[in-house]
């Protein structure tokens, strides 16, 4: 008899204690507090001793199923399962109610989502996969989501509805949103990366640069983008062309010069970190064999530097996704627009609209750029 796998025990607690816990949220409109509804209040008792019965199986089989692989298979079909049995859900309960009503996912769908992602995450890891075997996951994964929303099956829950309230709005903050953030990185990445390597050529200058971008580092976001207001109207008002080309105290202009500032230290950091572990004897062996000083940066340095260089271009990425959402606070645009405004109406699922796209977007960009980390490192497919 094998030993149950004790990290899946652990894990496993959130799917069983989520059981207990209420399924959804049904709301008589958009801003009313949620009433607690159940899988029993949904569907019935029979389909909810079902899914009891069957999610303690699933727990009882990850307990013994060691291998990687076979562990996701289940674990797959059981987070499509609950996703879909969140939208039939929703159109059930809002099938005799008003039409303002809305349903969200209540405590239980919550816990139940987010310890299937856990458990999944944890059998990808074990599975130690290559970049091929990483791609094609991944690619099953977006196409899988993509075809779940453009189904329906979910199109009757409450964030769902205020998406199509605002899908105009929805689309030009995706754009405002993505300009921001590689935007930013792209600035950052033509200007950091020569500055870290005239800061890894000049000793001199590594204290002081580094030292500034640190500081810079260490400011609040509200902080800087307070900071930045004050010139840029200045600037606004004094120079028409700047006023013509969009750049004033608020809106865009200060929220991406605050996201190119915070992008510069951990850019410049890798690339001199990067270029210092170049090991000396591949250096003068280019330079034995006759090698300039610009043909030995780009045959030789810049290429052993690239996976240091994608590890700083994924911290940064990451980070100015999270932090775009906080210029909308001085009209930059962007997803922060509806977490903020979901804020001052106390709309839980306009909250939601936000938060979801910029949490999406985060992961796909760190797992392009993991993926691309570990085809420059040369790691086996």
């Amino acid at each position: 008899m094998p030993r149950p796998d004790r990290l899946t025990a652990v894990m496993a607690l959130p799917l069983l204690a989520a059981l207990a816990l209420p399924a959804f949220g049904f709301r008589p409109n958009r801003i009313a507090p949620p009433e607690a509804r159940t899988i029993t209040d949904a569907f019935g008792t029979p389909l909810a001793a079902t899914l009891a019965g069957g999610t303690i199986l699933l727990v009882i089989a990850l307990l013994f199923l060691r291998r990687p692989g076979m562990r996701m298979v289940p674990l797959g079909a059981a987070l499509a399962v609950l996703l879909v049995l969140l939208g039939r859900g929703a159109a059930t309960l809002l099938d005799q109610a008003v039409p303002a009503a809305r349903v969200s996912p209540g405590a239980g769908f919550w816990l139940a989502g987010g310890a299937l992602v856990l458990l999944l995450v944890d059998a990808f890891a074990r599975m130690r996969p290559g970049p091929a075997a990483r791609a094609g996951l991944l690619a099953c994964a977006v196409a899988g989501i993509a075809a779940l929303l453009g189904s329906g099956a979910l199109a009757d829950l409450s964030v769902a509805a205020e998406f199509r309230l605002r899908a105009d709005a929805f689309h030009r903050a995706t754009a405002d949103h993505l300009f921001l953030a590689f935007g930013s990185f792209l600035a950052a990445l033509a200007v950091g990366l020569p500055t870290g390597l005239a800061v890894q050529r000049h000793a001199g200058l590594r204290g002081p640069v580094l030292n500034l971008l640190t500081l810079i580092q260490t400011i609040p976001s509200i902080a800087l983008f307070g900071m930045l207001i004050v010139p840029l109207a200045w600037v606004a008002a004094h120079v028409p062309a700047a006023a013509n080309a969009g750049i004033k105290g608020i809106g865009m202009a200060p929220a991406m010069i605050a996201l190119f500032l915070y992008s510069l230290l951990p850019i410049v950091a890798n690339t001199v970190a990067g270029l210092d572990a170049v090991p000396r004897a591949v250096t003068e062996a280019a330079r034995g064999m006759g090698m300039t000083g610009a043909g030995r940066l780009w045959m030789i340095d810049l290429p052993l530097t690239l996976p240091v260089i994608l590890a700083a271009a994924r911290i940064v990425l990451v980070q100015n996704i999270g932090l775009a959402t906080v210029g909308a606070l001085i009209g930059s645009g962007g997803y922060g627009t509806f977490i903020f405004q979901g804020i001052g109406q106390t709309a839980t699922d306009l909250i939601l609209l936000g938060v979801i796209p910029t949490v999406a977007l985060a992961f796909l960009t760190s797992s392009v750029m993991d993926l691309l980390i570990a085809l420059t490192r040369g790691q086996p497919q």
